[in-house]
């Protein structure tokens, strides 16, 4: 495999994407914000299992980040992002100047109504505008037959997936299952602010996962059981500061009272769970179905 191309500029992405296309290639895009991490790079090698050119996008974009977020000192690696997405089978590497991306009198939005008013949408207003918008930017730059998308974000690869219905992207929309550090902790960049003491702590989201996941095992199939059940164990770790313990539709993000169902039919949640540990805000879920093991 050639090296991977490093390229800034959206047209020249475009050129690039419509020639593939032109030879009757398949164009696979993983929208990241960079400092690469395993969770990444599982998205990228199934976009390289599935497409002739595999294009890795990596922007900070600022249209997400609210008064007071972490913009900034976001991790920005990348030198060693475009190694490891080399690695991982990207074909280029896309990573745009914020100029290139919005023009100084820029007055263009999409937002999807309804799935973000809710967990993190409440906690972080306009958020998922800003990640509507530069995905719809960045599938149409890249021209992209598919784009992935990792689960433990469940909430905007619902979003995203709406949008991509709504405005009629030809594009399919691949959202592949969490991938966790050995003690459990979902990869997320953001991991790289945790001290030692603040990584223990963080642990609690997945402890609060299990312990639901224990009692679905044992027929616990309601929104209070679940749920007071995964909050009762994050309280256990000091020093975690929850912001919000939920069971949703894992499409539509509705609360649910309870899981109901034929196996297979219907029959599914979505167990969410946000909080921070000192600064540091860490998101993660699990997927309960009928008929299957939690997806943790």
């Amino acid at each position: 495999m050639s090296p991977a191309r490093l390229l800034h500029l959206p047209s020249e992405v475009t050129e690039l994407a419509l020639s593939v296309k032109r030879e009757g290639g398949r164009v696979g895009v993983v929208p990241t914000m960079g400092c690469l991490h395993e969770g990444h790079l599982s998205l990228v090698r199934a976009a390289a299992a599935e497409c002739d050119h595999v294009i890795t996008t990596v922007f900070v974009n600022p249209t997400q980040f609210g008064p007071g977020e972490d913009f900034e000192r976001y991790p920005r690696t990348l030198g060693n992002d475009v190694r490891l997405a080399e690695a991982a089978g990207t074909h280029t590497v896309f990573a745009p100047e914020t100029a290139a991306m919005y023009a100084a009198d820029h007055a263009t939005t999409v937002e999807v109504a309804g799935l973000t008013s809710g967990l993190c949408g409440a906690s972080r207003p306009g958020h998922f505008k800003g990640v509507t918008t530069i995905v719809a930017m960045l599938l149409n730059v890249t021209q992209a037959d598919a784009a992935y998308f990792g689960r433990k974000d469940a909430q905007q690869a619902a979003v995203i997936r709406r949008m991509v219905r709504d405005l009629h992207f030809p594009v399919r929309v691949a959202v592949l299952p969490t991938v966790r550090e050995p003690d459990g902790l979902a990869m997320s960049s953001r991991n790289a602010y945790l001290s030692a003491e603040e990584r223990a702590q963080a642990l609690g989201l997945v402890s609060a996962l299990r312990r639901a996941a224990e009692c679905w095992e044992a027929g616990e199939r309601t929104a209070a059981g679940l749920c007071t059940a995964a909050a009762d164990q994050l309280d256990a770790y000091a020093g975690f500061l929850a912001e919000y313990v939920a069971l949703v539709h894992p499409d539509t993000m509705e609360p649910l009272q309870v899981i109901e169902g034929a196996e297979g039919v219907e029959g599914a949640g979505l167990l969410a769970l946000a909080g921070r540990v000192g600064a540091t805000r860490l998101i993660d879920n699990a997927l309960f179905r009928e008929g299957q093991a939690p997806q943790i």
